[in-house]
Order: structure tokens, then C-alpha cells, then sequence
């Protein structure tokens, strides 16, 4: 029998860890990291001081040289000894993410395990920050490129994945021999600290890898700060643009990813057996704030009854509660407020006409009376102009549209401002080669609910859902994190 981890009730207050240390900030300023399965504060965060970042990135700053020097194969071990170690505590890992967040345990594990790929990848520096040659250019000279490191680069992650976001850099990032600098989210600190006492113990060297905590301030401070290179950023697209344009004004190399309004497409011949539980994890999974999450069902000709009566009936037996609980599908929203703008789409949705045939806002979940709980909802017969077809909700509520054929569903999937992700259900190869070949999103799912690339192939995004040029994880990492310098040589 498997011994689980104890569930902590009060993490205390937040540390930043900077220069190999664990530092209290002296800022006055905190908030209460709260439970939103129970409504209940399980630890504070302190609001860091931009002094406090400064101080984070001058450490960062004054190890990089060492930490550059280092062989890319002694990088590496060190990257493998995190591993280890994230392996080792995983458990722990995923029950501190259902504690902060409120996804279910299944969701979490799931995220910890995208967490320790993301490491497994970047442990190929020594192969991966290769460059190449080309002898004789002309007579008797050769040319070859190299990649090198840049410095001092920072992240500012968002609330839905506290753990796995940060590691479509960190890993990356210091593995290509740069120094980093995090700022997790301030609504979500837990499952981080805990990753540094895991750097901690991994072996890095003081200074490679620092963690501060804070809002705004914080984040000015690490887009003002000089000795700051590249900026990496994951959360909506209104901050996506302000970090790029702030930070990239300065020469920094930036790359953001931003909002999104996912399509899911259903043909005539799709498979609902198959279709339907996709539709429920995607729509559903992580209470709908993920930014590859479902949002608006484009049903396609006959589909459209069947499919719908399916996908009501399904989601309304989902058992929504504390994520702790093995049993439950679906948690609660991040806080009170995003609840409140969450049923506040709801009630746009009714005054703009359309038919609310799942509703989830009375949803209750015993002992649980002051969790930030929304069932499942769904609105059928909505159009392509409403809003909740057409902003970004984050949150468990799906839209149905009725369309004709599949070109009309690629007409509504490219009006829409966001391209982040899109998804077809079909059992024809013309109909999954067109959909791809034509629709302008950056991660495309054929008979996949929520297409997430795995770590060794980029996070794409296209429209108001990226900003940049080199995408997180994959190849775009590696030459996002290095720069390539071209060395041309003549002998006499």
C-alpha cells in the first residue's frame, strides 16, 4: 500500500530564495495564499520590493559567468539530479498543486509529469546546443556557428499551472548555461518554493536559479532591469502585450504567450463514443482554465443533435469537489472573483439569447460550502458574434453553434482574434488535412480534445495568443535561450 504524502494546512509565509539562500522579504505588503476548494488561507506571500528583485538579479547576473563556463555535460547532470528528485517527491508535488490551485489529483500528477519531461529534454544540452560547420566557404577558409548562453533571463508564470509552467523555461534556460530569475504567480506560490529546495538540493550553484515573489512591482523590476536579457511570460493576452512591448522596448529578447478561445470541431462522422469524453477533459479538466481548454463546440451538420444531447448528458454527471478526493472530476475556479466573472459570462450568455441547457451555478459541494466552486455549463444555439463565443471566460463553460459544413467552422475559427489552439473530430484524413493545413492556430489537435505538445516540440500560438518569435519548449527553446555566433577562419 502506498504511503501518500500529509496534506499541509499552513504552509507559514513565503520565502524568496536568492543566491542559493532562503530570504525573508521585508516587504509590507502580502496576501493569503488561499485553499479556493475550501475558501480557507493556507499560507501568505509576501509582495517583493523592486530592491528585492534587484538584489535577485544582480546574484543571477554575478553567477553567470562560472555557471557559463561550466561543460553543457556537467549542466546536465545537474538538470538530472532535479529530475531525480522531482521523481522522487511527485506525490507531494502534485497534492501542493490541488492545495493551491484546486485541480484534481489526476490533473496535478498529470502536470508534475509534464514538469519532469520538460527536464528530461533539456538534459540533452550536450547534443542539442550543437552548432555547425561548412569547410572551404572559399579557398582555405571554413566557417562554423556556435550557440552561446546570453545571462541573466526571468520568467513570470500564471495561477493554472503553478508547477508545470516554470519548467517550459527554467530547465531550458539554465541547462543552455544561462542564470534565471522566477516570479511564480502570487496566487499560486506553494508548489515552486517547493522546487527550489529541490534546485536547492539538486546541487546548483548559488545564484543559477532564484525565485521572487511579487505582483507588479515585481515585474517592472525584472522588465526595467538592465542586466535582464530575455523575459518569458504565460497569462492573458492585455499583460501578454504590455510585458512584450515594455520589455522588448528595451532590446530584451521576449517571448509571451497570451489568451486563447479554442474551437472544437465535430464532423458528420465522428466518432461520439470517442468524441464525447474528449469533449468533457477539454472543456472540463482543470475547471476550464487551461489555455488549450475548449471553449465553443462547432458542430457540423447531423452531428449537431446527437452530439449535444451526449455532451449535456455526460457533463451533468460530473462530480465536482475537493481534488484531494480521488473520486471527483472537476475542482473549483481559482478565486472568488474569477468565479464572480465567470457567472457573470453566464449571465451574459442568457442576455445575449442563448439557450442555457447546462447550468452550473448552483452547484454545491458538501463541507465544502466556501469553495469557489461552477459546475459545468453549456449554452446551445449560440453564435459566432456572442460574447461568450468570443472572449476568453477561463472557466468550465462551453458554447454549441450549429454550422453547415467545415468551411464555415474554419470561417468562425479564423474571425476569432485568438489562435492558441483548435481541434477537430473526424474519421476522414481529406477533412483532418484540410483543418490543419488551412486554420491559423498554433497547436492543432486530429481526434484530440486538448492538443498540448509534448517538451520536445514547441508550445505554439498564432494571433492575439503570442507575442514573439521563438515559442517555449522544443527547438524554439534552445535557440531562444542561446545566441548563435558565426566564426570565420583563415590560416597562414
Amino acid at each position: 500500500m502506498t504511503v501518500l504524502p500529509e496534506v499541509k494546512q499552513d504552509y507559514g509565509r513565503m520565502c524568496n530564495y536568492i543566491n542559493g539562500q532562503w530570504v525573508e522579504s521585508g516587504s509590507a505588503r502580502e496576501l493569503d495564499v488561499m485553499n479556493p476548494s475550501t475558501g480557507e488561507s493556507i499560507g501568505t506571500v509576501p509582495l517583493s520590493t523592486k530592491k528585492e528583485v534587484d538584489e535577485a538579479v544582480e546574484a543571477a547576473h554575478n553567477a553567470f559567468w562560472q555557471w557559463r563556463t561550466t561543460p553543457p555535460i556537467n549542466r546536465a547532470r545537474v538538470l538530472m539530479a532535479l529530475r531525480e528528485l522531482l521523481e522522487k517527491n511527485r506525490e507531494e508535488l502534485a497534492r501542493i498543486v490541488v492545495q493551491e490551485h484546486g485541480k484534481t489529483i489526476d490533473d496535478a500528477r498529470g502536470e508534475v509529469q509534464r514538469a519532469i519531461e520538460a527536464v528530461e529534454v533539456a538534459t540533452g544540452i550536450p547534443s542539442l546546443m550543437m552548432g555547425y560547420n561548412l569547410e572551404d566557404v572559399s579557398a582555405g577558409i571554413d566557417e562554423y556557428c556556435i550557440r552561446q548562453p546570453l545571462g541573466v533571463f526571468a520568467a513570470i508564470a500564471p495561477f493554472n499551472f503553478p508547477l508545470m509552467v516554470p519548467f517550459w523555461f527554467l530547465p531550458f534556460a539554465i541547462g543552455c548555461g544561462n542564470t534565471f530569475v522566477l516570479k511564480p504567480s502570487e496566487q499560486v506560490p506553494i508548489s515552486m518554493q517547493r522546487v527550489m529546495s529541490l534546485v536547492e538540493a539538486a546541487g546548483f550553484p548559488p545564484g543559477v536559479v532564484n525565485l521572487v515573489n511579487g505582483d507588479k512591482e515585481a515585474v517592472d523590476g525584472l522588465l526595467d532591469n538592465p542586466k535582464v536579457v530575455g523575459v518569458s511570460f504565460v497569462g492573458s493576452s492585455p499583460v501578454a502585450r504590455y510585458i512584450y512591448r515594455r520589455a522588448s522596448e528595451q532590446g530584451k529578447r521576449v517571448q509571451c504567450q497570451g489568451g486563447a478561445k479554442n474551437f472544437i470541431v465535430a464532423m458528420p462522422d465522428a466518432d461520439l463514443d470517442q468524441t464525447v469524453p474528449n469533449l468533457l477533459s477539454s472543456f472540463f479538466g482543470s475547471a476550464g482554465e487551461r489555455c488549450l481548454a475548449g471553449s465553443v463546440l462547432l458542430a457540423v451538420g447531423d452531428v449537431y443533435e446527437p452530439l449535444k444531447d451526449k455532451f449535456a448528458a455526460a457533463a451533468a454527471k460530473m462530480k465536482v469537489g475537493y481534488g484531494l478526493d480521488e473520486s471527483v472530476d472537476m475542482g473549483p475556479v481559482i478565486s472568488k472573483s474569477h468565479r464572480d466573472r465567470i457567472l457573470g459570462y453566464i449571465d451574459k450568455g442568457i442576455a445575449e439569447g442563448a439557450k442555457l441547457i447546462l447550468d452550473g451555478r448552483q452547484v454545491k459541494v458538501a463541507n465544502y460550502p466556501e469553495g469557489y466552486y461552477v459546475g459545468p455549463t453549456i449554452f446551445d444555439k449560440a453564435t459566432p458574434q456572442m460574447t461568450i463565443a468570443r472572449e476568453e471566460i477561463f472557466g468550465p463553460v462551453g458554447a454549441i453553434i450549429p454550422v453547415e459544413d467545415l468551411e464555415e467552422a474554419m470561417g468562425i475559427i479564423d474571425d476569432c482574434p485568438f489562435g492558441n489552439a483548435a481541434s477537430i473530430f473526424t474519421g476522414s484524413g481529406k477533412a483532418a488535412r484540410t483543418f490543419q493545413y488551412t486554420v491559423r492556430c498554433g497547436n492543432i489537435g486530429i481526434n484530440i480534445g486538448v492538443a498540448a505538445p509534448m517538451a520536445f516540440f514547441p508550445f505554439s500560438g498564432m494571433k492575439d495568443s503570442f507575442f514573439g518569435d521563438l515559442h517555449a519548449q522544443g527547438r524554439d527553446a534552445f535557440n531562444f535561450f542561446t545566441e548563435r555566433k558565426v566564426v570565420i577562419t583563415r590560416w597562414f
